[in-house]
């Protein structure tokens, strides 16, 4: 993680004691990356036929939960490498400047993670026990990503596994609980929501660039540089959007999604926001509409759906 020279960080990131410590620790605005394509799958199915909702609450928080223990197996590796100091920014400092004990947020990670799977029997038990092979994959990554001897977040693939395990594993395993069967449609769906999820990843990574490189990370950020990744960013976006698009042309999504396209003003914000900047917490903002350009269009596709059960238009 970078760092900036201040005195008072608490202060200047707004950060409270109580219960928004332990908030922080789950870094809420990457949760919206496990929301919305359980959201987003599930629709899909019900478009075809009535869902059933314990199904889709079980793998909500599912999603959620690993999400949230990934996050906090980033917060204890970052800080048992020593990447982690109370100056950093853009991790919940839980650790560093709120001096929760590693072995406690170590801990409730595991926790997080087996009750995940214990929705994940619930859903196996209502559904098929492969799922159980995808969710455990699906967690073993999710350690891995900061865990482990070659941790992927230190990585050029932290943006590509993020995208296919929170994007396009969720929007498949949610349709599929539902349905019973998957197709390419579902995947081709499931392409732009992986790409949103990844943005959110390469956001932070260009905060986080210059001390990233200091610590011996090779993110795509650190690769391509400021203004590269940047770039990276726009074409991203370009064809998420793009994509999506094609797919309403092509009748596999309804003529209502192009509802999606009033996010596109969130995007250019976190574009517009990077440029120029060049600390952590300068950038902050920007990240944050990244993230929700991503909660936006997933829920704005979500509720397409929704709408083209209710008024179909084509």
């Amino acid at each position: 993680m970078n760092s900036v020279p201040n005195q008072n960080m608490k202060a200047s990131l707004n950060e409270r004691e109580g219960f928004q410590v332990w908030w922080r620790l789950l870094r809420p605005h990457t949760l919206t990356a496990a929301f919305v394509p359980a959201f987003v799958g599930t629709m899909l199915a019900a478009m075809e036929q009535p869902i059933n909702l314990g199904l889709f609450a079980a793998m909500l928080l599912a999603s959620i939960l690993i999400q949230a223990a990934t996050n906090m197996f980033n917060e204890y590796y970052d800080y048992v490498r020593g990447l982690d100091n109370e100056n950093s920014v853009g991790i919940g400092g839980t650790i560093v400047r709120d001096g929760i004990s590693p072995r406690v947020v170590r801990s409730l990670a595991i926790g997080f993670f087996v009750m995940a799977g214990l929705l994940g029997i619930y859903i196996c038990i209502a559904s098929s026990w492969w799922i159980a092979v995808i969710g455990l994959v699906s967690m073993l990554f999710g350690y891995l990503y900061t865990g482990g001897p070659y941790p992927i977040a230190y990585t050029p693939f932290g943006e590509l596994t993020a995208g296919f395990f929170m994007g396009t594993i969720i929007v498949g395993i949610s349709y599929y609980i539902q349905r019973l069967t998957i197709s390419w449609e579902v995947i081709l769906v499931s392409i732009p929501v992986a790409i949103f999820v990844g943005a959110i990843l390469l956001a932070n990574n260009i905060r986080d660039r210059v001390g990233d490189a200091d610590n011996g990370r090779r993110t795509l950020a650190i690769l391509f540089g400021h203004k590269g990744s940047i770039r990276f960013l726009t074409v991203l976006f370009l064809i998420a959007y793009g994509l999506t698009i094609t797919l309403i042309i092509f009748s596999i999504l309804p003529y209502w999604s192009f509802i999606t396209l009033f996010s596109v003003a969130k995007g250019y914000q976190a574009i517009q926001g990077f440029k120029g900047k060049s600390q952590p917490l300068e950038m902050m903002p920007a990240m944050v509409a990244t993230a929700k350009t991503n909660t936006m269009y997933g829920v704005l596709l979500g509720i397409s759906m929704l709408l083209e059960i209710s008024i179909p238009l084509g």
